[in-house]
């Protein structure tokens, strides 16, 4: 055992006393952090601008500051950006973490050196819980890779910028830099492709026992490992024992994730975003994922049903219900305030509190009022899946065609098939049947004839790679939406559509 893994056992031991402290007085926890973010605005623009001098509670905070998207925010970052200091949050941000926005075009959000631990001690913690909980800390003694952005950063205005994942790799611990892979050369590369490849050079003949990243494009990089070697993955790295990830539901992936590697290994699941570090998973042995309580963000819910209201409820972490899909809102001591980051969320558990993350907010379908969601989705996937077990799936979205050529309006599922199933036509109305019997609206709207079945589109190998090429977004932290109510995607996947 090296000395990385003995010493990590007692602050193991450390951060999850912490964890259970904070976890288990939810309430006083969020309370402090409120009253902590607020305390520290109240000089700020921001804070001068919504009366933070007046308020005094949860209630007077949801008066005086309204949810905001990145547009609203946009003024305020556009002042930092000037040169302008003490707008969001006291003085200049760190970084700012760039990222793509639907409506926006390129978000710049801001990271603060108060926000930077966040990002950071919180991917430590979730390493260091599943080695608390496991016993399994030898992982830590082998070679690491994080398949992430370019750590190369720019300015904007006089801030240093960058795509969060290359932020994060400026500040990975020193005791994991000397074990940490790619190279800084390596990962400096821009060209996915190009990268990927070098990546692979490195790493081919190292001792591999930990691999982080994207699903998406940890499967690329076992693809092709397998194929420069004819070998899985497992028997690549014998040591490779632990795989991490998030950004995606990791569902529609597993199977041939763990095909490639070719025999069971751990997983750890993570929920960072540019705006905050939200959730880890903290057993292997419970659903959901642990949402951080104590980490400079104060939480807010929104129902999902009734998000776009005129004045939709917001709840804070005393007020939710299990089961129940909520937007997510965060305040933060980046200086993000009422900011909806566009995800959905529902909790499975409450004591502690742990989530699933169910979807985006803005990603449905709801051309015909059925207001199917990305968890409605992926779980019709999963369903059908177990039936048809000779069948592998890559990549999938979804989409309505509202004027098809003849009959009436359907759904479109755009798949990707790594291997096709014995009967696709069985395949489709099992699929069908699931997304009937998991979202009502959709099977009314089958049954009085308004929509026909869905049809299954599927596509060309490497259909979804060269989709994301030709969009410029191959590799790195980028994914493809699991379904829009638009044809913008769909009406490019009909090109790679396989005959």
């Amino acid at each position: 055992m090296g000395i990385r893994s003995i010493l990590s056992k007692p602050l193991a031991a450390y951060v999850a006393y912490q964890q259970k402290q904070w976890s288990s007085a939810p309430e006083k926890s969020q309370d402090q952090v409120f009253k902590s973010l607020i305390g520290k605005a109240r000089p700020t623009q921001f804070g001068q601008d919504h009366h933070f001098a007046d308020i005094q509670s949860y209630q007077d905070f949801t008066e005086a500051v309204p949810v905001r998207d990145y547009e609203a925010l946009k003024p305020y970052v556009e002042k930092i950006i000037q040169g302008a200091s003490d707008v969001l949050w006291p003085g200049q941000p760190a970084y700012f973490a760039k990222t793509s926005g639907t409506t926006s075009g390129t978000k710049y959000i801001p990271i603060t050196k108060d926000s930077v631990p966040n990002h950071i001690n919180s991917a430590r913690n979730a390493l260091l819980s599943y080695v608390h909980e496991t016993g399994k800390s030898a992982f830590l003694d082998g070679k690491l890779i994080f398949l992430s952005g370019s750590p190369t950063l720019d300015t904007k205005g006089k801030v240093p910028t960058g795509r969060l994942s290359g932020i994060v790799n400026h500040h990975v611990p020193a005791y994991l830099r000397t074990n940490q892979l790619p190279s800084y050369e390596t990962n400096c590369i821009e060209d996915w492709e190009t990268k990927l490849g070098k990546i692979v050079e490195e790493t081919l003949h190292q001792n591999m026992t930990l691999i982080s990243g994207i699903p998406p494009w940890v499967q690329m990089y076992f693809d092709w490992l397998i194929e420069k070697t004819g070998k899985p993955v497992g028997e690549i790295y014998p040591d490779f024992s632990v795989m991490v990830y998030g950004g995606v539901n990791f569902a529609p992936y597993r199977n041939k994730l763990f095909a490639s590697i070719g025999r069971p290994i751990d997983a750890i699941e993570t929920y960072p975003a540019s705006e905050g570090f939200i959730a880890y998973q903290d057993t292997q042995q419970s659903e959901g994922l642990l949402l951080l309580l104590d980490s400079g963000i104060f939480f807010e819910f929104i129902p999902a049903d009734q998000y776009f209201s005129a004045k939709p409820p917001r709840l804070s972490i005393h007020d939710v219900e299990l089961g129940v899909n909520y937007a997510l809102v965060i305040n933060n001591n980046a200086g993000l305030w009422g900011y909806s980051i566009g995800d959905t969320v529902k909790f499975v558990s409450k004591n502690p509190y742990r989530l699933l993350v169910t979807g985006r907010i803005k990603h449905f379908i709801s051309a015909f009022g059925e207001h199917v969601i990305g968890e409605e989705v992926e779980k019709a996937m999963q369903l059908t899946m177990q039936k048809f077990k000779e069948a592998d799936i890559i990549e999938f979205t979804v989409a309505p065609q509202v004027n098809p050529k003849e009959g009436l309006p359907l759904h479109e599922w755009y798949i990707e098939f790594a291997s096709m199933p014995h009967d696709l036509q069985d395949f489709e109305t099992t699929l069908n049947t699931h997304l009937q019997e998991l979202n009502t609206y959709y099977d009314d709207l089958i049954s009085g004839n308004i929509l026909r079945n869905l049809k299954i589109m599927p596509l060309q190998r490497d259909a979804f790679r060269n989709y994301m090429k030709s969009q410029g977004k191959l590799g790195g932290q980028n994914k493809v939406p699991r379904l829009a109510n638009d044809r913008t995607i769909a009406d490019v996947l009909v090109n790679y559509i396989r005959q």
